[in-house]
């Protein structure tokens, strides 16, 4: 079979990818997840920790104990694509049931339609500020709208166009984009100070030190939850690398991507102490963006724009694409092109709404932390599914939903695998409730432990803990797992329960 070209419009949805066509690499899914961080939006979340007002060492610290943290609880998940064809959100029917896995899907949703939406306004806002500074373009509505709209239908044609065409795009912009950071180290070497001390210190007095430990914590999940919000859907990518591919090599492609996002992050910490020590009005305004284009020499107005637009490329057709391919996860009526269209287009009204109407810009990014917030404990149940699956997937059962069936391994209780989604359902409840974003959203418990965000920790951990338990207490039924049985856990009577076709079981009840 001829391999399909960059220009071929993609045909495959979530059915599992056929053999032949699994030409993808991981060094291919290395590029897509570091292109889709390697952004202005990345470089925001960068900023953080010196907004916080940690100094630079410790600012520098908290980014790279949230990344590696991160990347390690993302890498699993890029093991279920190569190994099942489809994307993570079906595969999760093992652990959740055949109609449990719409978890995945509307987490996943959820989540490219959030980070879409700020990619847009990230990049749009930083393209029309240094038009302004380099050539005078005025900031206005206007213009503004243009950028947005650009980016956006650029973004949905790429999509539409689908997983090749999304790989050669980011192809290009890691390189693109990873040139004109380091190009940022000449523009501000001679304004950073590596000592900046930041609020915290002997200078301060005891109300403010008493705030360190939130500020430190509070940066490193932001940090954390970067890598995190790719876990639901990084199969959208992996499903393309062939499944005799070494389990070891996708994990680490995945890992090395998150770890090559300390490029984009350590250009906001620098950047960020810059603007603190030369414009700090901004970083009190929390206007990272702002002061960037405060204190970019003229020179780096262009550069800053290029970043800006290739940014927005890369972030927006990774987040886009799993948007449509999951939406027509859910309704399989769709095909992936149609489904994409359809997302694309109301995704592109609710940037406009939401950034013209009714001003959400902020509201989107507490809602980004809660489904982040959501997705870690999901990941959970993942994991932990696939060590006592030994790995083992009957591939044709995963797609019983999409094929209008019922029945099959992945049945359980009418489609519903209760010890997956009980063991989720509760570590999310508890995980929002110790959310803690100040002035946006605190939950319950929020403050429990004297402002510290543990949202994802708790999450992470009740999770860990009781999918365990439950499947110990109430073990799944034998036919779930191969022919080695399941490891660390226990294995009911086979349930037995064949494939049949939703038709045929409507025609039964009728008649």
């Amino acid at each position: 079979m001829a391999q399909a070209k960059v220009t071929d419009i993609e045909v495959h949805g979530v059915e599992q990818i056929p053999d032949a066509e699994r030409t993808a690499s991981p060094l291919d899914l290395f590029r897509l997840v570091f292109g889709g961080a390697n952004t202005i939006a990345t470089v925001v979340l960068g900023s953080f920790p010196i907004i916080f007002g940690l100094s630079f060492r410790d600012a520098l610290l908290a980014t790279l104990l949230g990344l590696i943290v991160g990347a390690a609880i993302l890498a699993p998940m890029s093991l279920f694509g190569p190994r099942n064809g489809t994307n993570n959100a079906v595969s999760s029917s093992a652990h959740l049931g055949v109609h449990g896995r719409v978890v995945g899907s509307f987490l996943s949703l959820l989540t490219a339609i959030a980070f879409f939406s700020i990619s847009v306004w990230s990049s749009g806002d930083v393209l029309v500020g240094g038009a302004n500074r380099a050539i005078g373009l005025p900031q206005s509505d206007v213009a503004v709208g243009v950028a947005y709209g650009i980016f956006a239908l650029l973004v949905l044609v790429v999509c539409i166009y689908g997983f090749r065409f999304m790989l050669l795009v980011n192809k290009i912009a890691v390189i693109a984009a990873t040139l004109l950071f380091v190009l940022g180290v000449f523009a501000f070497s001679g304004t950073f100070d590596p000592g900046y001390a930041g609020i915290y210190g002997p200078g301060a007095d005891a109300e403010t030190n008493a705030l360190y430990w939130p500020s430190f914590v509070g940066a490193v999940l932001i940090v954390m939850s970067n890598p995190v919000s790719f876990g639901a859907f990084l199969g959208d990518w992996a499903r393309y690398i062939p499944r005799d591919t070494p389990a070891w090599k996708s994990m680490s492609a995945a890992f090395a991507a998150q770890l090559a996002t300390l490029v984009p992050f350590l250009f906001g910490l620098v950047t960020a102490a810059v603007v603190a020590t030369n414009a700090p009005d901004f970083i009190a305004e929390g206007n990272y963006v702002g002061g960037l284009l405060e204190v970019s020499p003229t020179w780096y107005f262009v550069p800053v724009c290029l970043i800006a637009l290739i940014g927005g490329m890369s972030t927006g057709t990774t987040a886009l694409y799993g948007t449509g391919l999951d939406f027509s996860s859910v309704f399989p009526r769709f095909s992936r092109v149609q489904a994409t269209v359809f997302i694309g287009v109301i995704a592109i009204a609710f940037i406009f709404v939401g950034r013209f109407a009714f001003n959400v810009v902020q509201s989107i990014s507490t809602f980004a932390v809660l489904i982040v917030t959501c997705t870690a404990p999901w990941m959970v149940v993942m994991m932990i599914g696939w060590a006592v699956r030994r790995g083992w997937y009957d591939s044709d059962s995963l797609q019983v939903f999409n094929r209008r069936q019922r029945g099959g391994r992945y049945w359980f209780n009418h489609g519903w695998n209760w010890r997956g989604l009980g063991a989720w359902l509760v570590s999310a409840a508890l995980s929002i409730c110790f959310v803690n974003v100040p002035d946006q959203f605190v939950g319950p418990l929020g403050d429990l432990a004297n402002g510290i965000d543990l949202s994802i920790p708790v999450g992470l951990g009740v999770a860990a803990v009781l999918y365990p338990v439950l499947l110990f207490l109430f073990p799944e039924p034998a036919d779930a797992f191969g022919p080695d049985g399941p490891r660390f856990a226990p294995a009911g009577p086979a349930a037995g329960t064949p494939i049949t076709s939703v038709d045929d079981v409507v025609a039964q009840e009728v008649s």
